[in-house]
């Protein structure tokens, strides 16, 4: 019986020829990330009696939560962080504004086919895309990896996911995701990886396979994962000249269930309040109207869905009463945005450009939604009280052109 890709990326982090479902293992990853909660980490690190981290090289760290500090409080810990990085003699350390972590850590070359991404974020997983196992864990095991290197992982089954069929006009990976996941259901991939396969997981743009990876999180997914192929290369070939091994599955690999899809049967979707699973067409919401309008996050912050967004709302402002928040997922990001005048035609439609970073994904950090106010968003949760005000109507989410298209609309509308 051959192997998932899972089974083969933990047997190498952990030095075995070969790993099973099941099996208990000590991996060593290729880096380990975390951000603002690195303030948190590094107490617990001291707790258990660190005094040197493991590998100076094998860590990282963006600051991207509280971007700008909103509060002393807040500063504190980004002063914290800062010391620590000095004292440690830590290398990669991106400083505020440089951008989201999940973004950041693929756009410097850290992400490499084969390898084993930890992250002290849920949505770690979105490092799949590159053909790694990016594994989120939590804060304590992440302070442990600081001084040990290595953590202990039960090796998950696997869900095979076959993407086939044609994409509709204007339907995105995040219609495609957010189908998936209404299928699947929240916890339905939990302790699980994921495969992303088909005629049509093979054309997907490194965006798309990033959105789709990160959303994985959302039906409680371990890990997941796109094979190693010419698109996985061409990104490679811009950002690293170092060395990797892509890992593939054997065409006998044992997988816990295979899920196929026909993608020329989804038109764009929305998934509503207060369930990531609690997903519809768009259709059904054309009367929906809203007060926010999300364009960002690790999810959706990228060039090609800020470039998707501006040619929705080229030529047009969005409807009176109706904010337009944008956050780039990086530095990077923006810059290229400029230089394409998708900035130009996103300021002219009256959106509110902001610094590359989470902003009110989390709800704590500008954005933050009123009593009563609705939001459709390009960001990957919609629990009650997300975006900072439990007593909310509630956070739809949406494709970058759903969300263009209904800050013009003023109500939830598809772009097409």
């Amino acid at each position: 019986m051959g192997s998932t890709m899972i089974e083969k990326i933990l047997a190498r982090s952990s030095g075995r020829e070969s790993a099973s479902v099941g099996d208990i293992l000590f991996a060593r990853p290729h880096r380990i990330l975390s951000h603002d909660n690195s303030a948190a980490i590094l107490g617990i690190f001291k707790k258990l009696g660190g005094s040197k981290v493991w590998d100076q090289d094998g860590i990282f760290i963006a600051l991207d939560h509280a971007v700008p500090p909103p509060d002393a409080k807040k500063a504190k810990s980004h002063t914290m962080i800062r010391d620590f990085v000095r004292e440690q003699g830590i290398r990669y350390f991106y400083e505020g504004g440089t951008g989201i972590c999940h973004q950041v850590l693929p756009e410097f070359g850290h992400v490499l086919p084969g390898v084993v991404i930890f992250g002290s974020d849920s949505h770690t997983t979105t490092h799949g895309a590159f053909g790694a196992a990016g594994i989120p864990i939590g804060r304590t095991e992440t302070a442990s990896v600081w001084a040990l290197g290595e953590t202990w992982l039960r090796v998950p089954p696997t869900l095979k996911i076959e993407l086939n069929g044609k994409i509709a006009e204007g339907v995105t990976p995040k219609d495609i995701i957010l189908y998936i996941i209404g299928r699947v259901t929240a916890d339905g991939a939990t302790y699980r990886a994921v495969e992303f396969h088909g005629s049509v997981a093979g054309k997907i743009d490194m965006s798309g396979r990033m959105t789709l990876c990160n959303m994985a999180a959302e039906m409680g997914a371990k890990a997941a994962m796109f094979p190693y192929d010419s698109i996985t290369e061409d990104w490679l070939e811009r950002v690293t000249d170092e060395e990797y091994s892509p890992l593939f599955p054997d065409d006998d690999a044992k997988y816990e269930k295979v899920l196929n899809i026909d993608c020329s049967k989804i038109t764009p979707q929305v998934a509503r309040p207060h369930k990531v699973d609690n997903v519809v067409p768009v259709s059904e919401l054309d009367r929906t109207e809203i007060d926010v309008a999300l364009l960002g996050t690790c999810t959706n912050g990228r060039l090609e869905d800020l470039r998707q967004a501006a040619d929705t709302l080229r030529g047009k402002t969005i409807s009176p009463g109706v904010r337009l928040l944008v956050y780039p997922a990086s530095r990077k990001v923006l810059k290229e945005a400029i230089y394409e005048g998708i900035i130009s035609a996103l300021d002219e439609a009256v959106a509110q450009l902001a610094v590359p970073a989470c902003g009110p994904c989390l709800g704590a950090y500008g954005g933050i939604l009123a009593p009563g106010e609705n939001c459709v968003s390009t960001a990957n949760r919609n629990f009650k009280g997300r975006m900072g005000c439990k007593e909310d109507t509630g956070v739809y989410l949406a494709s970058p052109a759903t969300v263009a298209a209904s800050a013009v609309e003023g109500r939830i509308v598809s772009y097409f």
